[in-house]
């Protein structure tokens, strides 16, 4: 049922049929789910905008409260340089989130064009990119991270690369897959016909019928990059102290489990939150956006 996705004009042109957005949005709506996880995702965007207006400066440090259970004064507790849990878990945030949308972003701006074109010219470029996307693929993420974190230096900056590279094959996997399929429909051939040129083709025609399936990558890639972001903060190779981060805070308070277990409980309930929020979110666009359902 593609024709419910997407119309074509007599011009051959792509136009999205009126009512789309609001029939797309009731249909999201009768799934619990996916409504669980958009209310998660945005809360912790809400959060991440909020933070200088909500919170205490997260280094601020208060050496006559150093590992203050949850209190009215501090309501996650303090950590053993008497910062405020509740400021730098909130800070945290915003860096988490910062890492994870930036890196799949940066992961499509490199990836879309590379898949477009390489389903597009399958028969001359798509076996060296799908070898190159291979080689990638061949290095277990912590491995090509700690090599980035090597050469360049733990930073933000670098974590967001690393996990840009990282989402890269899949980004291009999925635009490949699609362009293979819609380069196929009388309405691209029709436009073939008539003269369009290469460039016009592929991003007036194809690129617009592989988006949906763009959305619901970039949705699920989110939170396997925050999860990469914490790992790597946690390991010492991403964003660096005094700089919160979730990972970051997780590992000032490893030591201090059975003194403040709280500092170790709030990090990892937020990074699960925010995963299952997003792939919640996620999973509901994907049954929403597929045209082969029909509720």
């Amino acid at each position: 049922m593609a024709d419910q996705l997407l119309a074509v004009s007599p011009a051959g042109q792509i136009r999205v049929p009126p009512g789309r957005a609001r029939q797309t949005w009731r249909r999201f709506r009768r799934r619990p789910a996916a409504m669980v996880g958009l209310v998660i995702v945005s809360g912790f965007l809400i959060l991440a905008i909020a933070i200088p207006f909500l919170t205490a400066d997260p280094a601020a440090q208060d050496y006559t409260a150093t590992l203050a259970p949850p209190s009215a004064a501090h309501l996650l507790g303090t950590d053993d340089l008497g910062r405020d849990a509740l400021a730098r878990i909130a800070y945290g945030a915003r860096v988490s989130l910062e890492a994870g949308v930036l890196s799949i972003l940066l992961a499509m701006v490199v990836g879309i064009p590379v898949g477009l074109v390489a389903g597009y010219y399958r028969r001359f470029l798509d076996p060296v990119v799908m070898r190159l996307v291979d080689v990638v693929l061949a290095f277990p993420f912590l491995i090509f991270a700690v090599g980035m974190a090597a050469i360049l230096g733990p930073s933000l900056r670098n974590v967001i690369i690393a996990l840009g590279v990282h989402q890269l094959p899949g980004i291009i996997r999925i635009t490949r897959g699609e362009v293979l399929v819609i380069r196929e429909m009388d309405y691209v051939a029709a436009a073939v016909a008539d003269g369009a040129g290469d460039g016009r083709i592929m991003f007036r025609y194809v690129l617009p019928g592989a988006t949906s399936a763009l959305i619901v990558q970039a949705t699920v890639g989110i939170p396997t990059a925050i999860i990469g972001e914490a790992t790597l903060s946690f390991l010492g190779l991403g964003v660096q102290p005094p700089t919160p981060s979730w990972g970051v805070v997780l590992t000032s308070a490893q030591q201090f489990l059975d003194q403040a277990p709280w500092l170790a409980i709030w990090p990892g309930l937020m990074i699960a939150l925010a995963t299952l929020g997003f792939n919640l979110l996620g999973d509901g666009l994907r049954d929403v956006l597929d045209p082969r359902s029909s509720r």
